[in-house]
């Protein structure tokens, strides 16, 4: 593995432990408001963070004469990325926001990450052998997810459905992210995108919600965290790691979030894991570990 490489496995974790604590921050933000308008806050948060990011590090760039100015192509294949990859960040997020308040937090925990398998399906579907190594780890993964998520016996409710959906849109995001991050600015693409995903959701918000003032100032806290932190740096980390990081690897690494949320958990909310979760924690620590190992490339294999 290059460096390249391991660092974008490293970003991807850090991207996971923030993702894992925003769990705590949305469990009680959406105690005051509802997913329209927590959705669109944090979203508009994220996208203001890192216009401010943009402006300091086009600054920089321009001080030590490394600033090039994109060419209208790359404008206008940024500008399609952020509006494409927005408008998913917007259906996957809403959508499983509605599930979550159908189903259990167990169950929607499980069915969320299933996007780790999703991912290489799709990959089959756009025709891309895969290493036989990314299945021993996927299965691994979910056997962990199973073990620290599942509390009761498993079934296909309507809200497992929608959390079900919701998996099958972050799939297609890591996808779409894997398409567009190489070819132009990461943070500029992560603006864009949030700033797309929060103008959609304040629309809906209007439509379908009674947006009360008071009740967003309530759950500031918990909706600038998810904003800045789990919107705006967490986002970019995973734009910016996928340029190193093939999008299986990269949807493994980032299902981590489902440990870091029971240890957030445990230290913020004073929930302790039973000995069931920590057995996941350490079946999901095993897949990580073996993901990063060395492989022999085949012919045909992602690169």
């Amino acid at each position: 593995m290059n460096n390249k490489a391991m660092l974008g496995n490293v970003l991807l974790i850090l991207t996971a432990f923030i993702w894992g604590c925003a769990f705590v921050a949305q469990s009680v933000g959406m105690d005051f408001v509802g997913p329209f308008t927590f959705n669109g806050t944090r979203c508009i948060i994220g996208g203001i963070v890192l216009i401010i990011a943009n402006i300091v590090f086009d600054a920089v760039k321009k001080k030590n004469g490394t600033y090039k100015e994109p060419s209208a192509s790359e404008k206008k294949e940024l500008l399609k990325g952020g509006i494409i990859c927005g408008i998913i960040i917007f259906a996957a997020s809403t959508i499983q926001q509605f599930g979550i308040a159908q189903t259990t937090v167990g169950k929607a925990g499980f069915i969320s990450v299933l996007y780790i398998l999703i991912v290489p399906f799709l990959g089959i579907l756009l025709k891309q052998k895969l290493p036989k190594m990314i299945w021993i780890c996927c299965a691994l993964a979910l056997c962990g997810l199973y073990l620290l998520c599942m509390t009761e016996s498993f079934s296909l409710s309507k809200g497992d459905f929608t959390v079900l959906v919701s998996a099958i849109a972050y799939a297609i995001h890591i996808i779409a992210i894997d398409h567009f991050a190489p070819k132009v600015d990461c943070v500029k693409l992560s603006c864009i995108q949030f700033l797309i995903a929060g103008a959609v959701s304040v629309i809906f918000m209007f439509i379908f919600e009674n947006p009360d003032i008071e009740k967003i100032l309530e759950a500031w806290l918990p909706i600038l965290y998810a904003g800045a932190l789990s919107g705006g740096v967490g986002y970019t980390l995973q734009t910016v790691a996928q340029k190193w990081t093939k999008p299986s690897v990269a949807s493994l690494l980032m299902s981590f979030e489902s440990v870091f949320a029971v240890l957030a958990g445990a230290v913020l909310l004073h929930q302790i894991p039973s000995l069931r979760e920590i057995a996941g924690c350490l079946f999901m620590f095993a897949s990580i570990i073996i993901i990063q190992l060395p492989e022999k490339k085949k012919a045909g294999e992602i690169k």
